[in-house]
């Protein structure tokens, strides 16, 4: 009798974690998960994924203007999406002229979230609820009290907020497909900047929240993702793609920190995914179980 052959939702139980969750998603929907489903993790960088989909829903409903002046003289929220405002990671001091680098910044989503927050005339938490969370059923997210960065790093979620979050950037009920599409295409083009955790890159594409995989090496998604595959990962050892050539989101939640084994783990289970997809489709294992690894 053949071997059975290991699906792609079954290798992170290979992963050198103590824990995680992993998910497909596709047009129609949640197409297949391993892990603890009811376990929420933080997802530190991924947050800004939703912080900008609710300021993409200010945007439509005329609160918000992308193009409109916001934070430091010059930037406007399109800037501070971007990371292109002039900020630092972390500080109120800029340190570049708005346009002219591509400075990863929380500050920049921080500040792009009290903007949102004056012009709507709600707590940014309470806004990203209303807009965002509770019309895509994401009743298990959100914003922990304490958190320093709760725009910027500060959401909490189980897998399936995760995914649900991953189908609305794959096929858009909350904003326009137009608003989505200028949202996922480059912005300010050309500039370098450095990818956290990885290294510097020319140039360092980025959407609004989103960053844009185009042909950045190394990366944290698979080698055979697309160009216009974008997304986030967070420094807590998360990440959700969205692949738009492939029609699939993948989300994986780990309770390691992003460093080398990531690097190593997630373009391999990305690749998996995207190639059992082209192979005829993903589904769920019988035998998956959560995975709960001791790391060696």
């Amino acid at each position: 009798m053949a071997e059975r052959q290991t699906r792609a939702i079954e290798l992170p139980a290979t992963w050198p974690v103590p824990s995680a969750a992993v998910g497909v998603a596709d047009d129609q929907g949640i197409c297949s998960t391993a892990g603890d489903p009811e376990r929420r993790w933080r997802l530190a960088s991924v947050t800004k994924l939703i912080t900008t989909l609710a300021v993409l829903v200010a945007v439509e409903e005329g609160s918000v203007d992308l193009d409109g002046p916001a934070g430091p003289p010059g930037a406007t929220v399109r800037h501070l999406l971007a990371h292109t405002a002039g900020y630092p990671f972390q500080g109120e001091a800029p340190i570049a002229r708005p346009g002219t680098r591509r400075i990863y910044s929380n500050t920049g989503i921080e500040v792009a979230a009290a903007h949102l927050a004056e012009r709507a005339g709600m707590p940014f938490a309470e806004y990203a609820a209303e807009a965002v969370l509770a019309p895509l059923g994401m009743d298990g997210t959100t914003f922990e009290d304490g958190e320093s960065e709760p725009a910027a790093a500060g959401a909490w979620a189980p897998l399936a907020d995760v995914l649900r979050l991953g189908r609305e950037l794959l096929v858009p009920t909350l904003i326009d497909r137009a608003t989505l599409a200028e949202a996922t295409t480059v912005q300010f083009p050309g500039l370098a900047g450095i990818l956290p955790g990885i290294g510097r890159m020319d140039p360092c594409d980025w959407g609004l929240g989103a960053e844009i995989r185009d042909a950045k090496v190394p990366h944290w998604t698979g080698t055979t993702n697309s160009p216009r595959t974008f997304g986030h990962f967070g420094g807590s050892g998360t990440f959700l793609w969205v692949d738009p050539d492939a029609g699939l989101a993948c989300a994986a939640l780990t309770d390691r920190e992003f460093d080398d084994w990531a690097l190593h783990a997630w373009p391999t289970f990305s690749d998996a995914v995207l190639a059992e997809h082209r192979a005829g489709g993903i589904a769920t294992p019988e035998s998956a179980q959560p995975a709960h690894i001791t790391d060696a």
